[in-house]
């Protein structure tokens, strides 16, 4: 079965760096888009990024544009996120994501907390 598995949340201060990965199994990993999606307490969830089966085209959210970048390995079935310059609103529950034959499957979610 597909699983999506989400790793390299924390705690960084305003202005810092983190990369996110998330380790896919159960499908042919590079015959699908991959992308993040995030979810702040109280706010629905929202797209932040998308990467084409073999790294390209990207595509991000207005407000990420610029500071994040989403790559993929498909050696490894990896997808990261690597997020810079990093603000409070940035503080959300991010969540890997890719579109099977009939819905979307999504990993359980890594934490990422943006605080002084």
């Amino acid at each position: 079965q597909v699983q999506l598995v989400e790793s390299g949340g924390g705690l960084v201060q305003p202005g810092g760096s983190l990369r996110i990965s998330c380790t896919a199994s159960g499908f042919t990993f590079n015959r699908n888009a991959m992308s993040w999606y995030r979810q702040a307490p109280g706010k629905q969830r929202e797209l932040v990024a998308t990467i084409g089966r073999f790294g390209g085209p990207t595509n991000y959210a207005d407000s990420v544009n610029g500071r994040f970048t989403i790559s993929r390995d498909n050696a490894k079935n990896t997808v990261n996120l690597q997020m810079n310059s990093l603000k409070t609103e940035d503080t959300a529950v991010y969540y890997c994501n890719t579109m099977g034959p009939e819905r979307p499957y999504w990993g359980q979610g890594t934490q990422v907390t943006v605080s002084s």
